[in-house]
């Protein structure tokens, strides 16, 4: 099943590709699996610096779990539902959002449930103009499961996302920008090319330094002010004493490029 997922690595970029094309990129246990062991192969890999996530096809990013697979795990009990969807879903979501190298969502379709949450996950976005996004669990009698209930409020704002919610209605992706769940909407030939550009406008920067930005920035948003400031203080303290400050503040005075290791 090892091409269930795609991979390419082109300038430190790596493409992750959802390749489901036929099932609208469902996201079945053995993708979401295949999805966390290239993740960790990723992130410990230097010469990688960021990652692009898209789907295969012309339809879908991603409609959303496999519905299957979940009716089968529920017909089980809730114990396996619980054990094998839900946790399953969510471990996916948690490590996007943590990631430590900047994860970037090229949305080229269909984004439905699960795949508007990997959506909500992903540090940044890149929406086709005919990408279109719900969170339709509510017309299967359910509530999201992979964190959509909880990072959708935090992007969107309490009313505008229980509407979404709510109703299970469809939203385009204008709608989408405007309420902080994606960075920009081009056209759809020019989704992959934008997101390349935005993570190369980020590599051009330390790699431990984005990694420290996205771990405040992730573990503060469900903290008190107090305690993200300690968190932000906390970052800098690691970023202190390395190579990639003092070479940053280095090439600032001395008005070159900076050199930091790994680029």
């Amino acid at each position: 099943m090892s091409d269930i997922v795609l991979m390419q690595v082109e300038d430190r970029i790596a493409l992750l590709t959802l390749n489901r094309p036929d099932k609208l990129n469902a996201l079945n246990y053995a993708l979401i699996d295949r999805l966390m062991a290239l993740l960790d192969e990723i992130e410990l890999c230097a010469g990688i610096g960021a990652v692009i996530l898209t789907g295969a096809g012309e339809r879908a990013f991603s409609a959303g779990a496999d519905i299957g697979e979940f009716s089968a795990s529920l017909r089980a009990g809730t114990g396996q539902a619980l054990a094998h969807f839900v946790r399953r879903g969510q471990a996916l979501t948690a490590r996007l959002e943590a990631f430590p190298k900047p994860v970037i969502a090229a949305v080229n379709g269909l984004a439905y449930g699960g795949g508007c949450e990997i959506t909500e996950a992903a540090h940044l976005a890149v929406a086709a103009e005919d990408a279109l996004f719900a969170k339709p669990e509510i017309a299967l009698g359910m509530p999201p499961t992979f964190g959509g209930t909880q990072r959708l409020p935090r992007l969107a704002g309490r009313k505008r996302a229980l509407e979404l919610l709510l109703t299970g209605d469809p939203f385009d992706a204008a709608h989408a920008a405007a309420i902080g769940l994606v960075n920009r909407v081009v056209p759809r030939a020019e989704v992959l090319e934008t997101a390349r550009a935005l993570a190369g406008r980020i590599l051009r920067h330390s790699p431990l330094a984005a990694g420290a930005v996205i771990t405040a920035v992730t573990r503060g948003l469900n903290m008190g002010i107090d305690e993200g400031l300690r968190m932000e203080a906390e970052q800098f303290a690691r970023m202190a004493p390395t190579h990639d400050l003092a070479e940053g503040l280095s090439a600032w005075i001395e008005r070159r490029p900076p050199a930091y290791a790994g680029r």
